[in-house]
């Protein structure tokens, strides 16, 4: 039973913390953005830090290992599918970005299900003696390919951004420095 009630408690404090993340990053998802020099950084750095966590946290499980590996690789893909159908602006005030909005929200839904899920699954439907702790609660490899295909769309997408800016407004330093000469 002390296992179950530290699963509640950890699952208390992470709750919050994931549903902010997935509230920010649908916000990321829906409309004109701008673009943002520090953004994709961020987004890599954030996304490099919790992979290295998680697969520190299920190294030895080749199945999650490789789900999670496989789950980055088809979010990469699906990250250039998106790249090819977003709408992007150059104009005076900044750049601008409309991203593929079905497709990432479709991917965040289908992680805010699997959470859903894992959660009813781990605290409520596994038996006490299967260790309902957060390291069950991670190891799924569904779990893992379903926040790999995530990550990996969202790192793609991150650095297509950072590429597509730096080409941008190197145009612009070009065109400027040719109107001088």
């Amino acid at each position: 039973m002390a296992a179950h009630a530290s699963t509640t408690a950890t699952l208390i404090v992470l709750l919050p913390l994931l549903f902010w993340r997935l509230r920010a990053r649908y916000r990321r998802l829906v409309g004109r953005q701008r673009t943002n020099k520090y953004r994709p950084w961020i987004t890599l750095g954030i996304y490099a830090a919790i992979l290295g966590a998680l697969a520190w946290a299920v190294w030895g499980q080749w199945p999650a290992l490789q789900a999670l590996a496989g789950g980055l690789a088809a979010g990469w893909l699906l990250s250039r599918w998106a790249w090819r159908r977003t709408v992007l602006e150059a104009t005076r005030e900044g750049l601008y970005y409309t991203p593929h909005t079905h497709l990432g929200v479709a991917l965040l839904l289908l992680f805010a299900a699997r959470i859903a899920y894992r959660i009813v699954e781990v605290v409520w439907l596994l038996p006490p003696s299967q260790g309902a702790g957060l390291h069950s609660f991670i190891a799924s490899p569904l779990t893992m390919a379903v926040f790999g295909l995530m990550a990996g769309h969202a790192t793609g997408y991150a650095v297509a951004l950072f590429l597509w800016r730096r080409r941008v407004l190197a145009a612009r330093r070009e065109r400027e420095a040719a109107a001088y000469r």
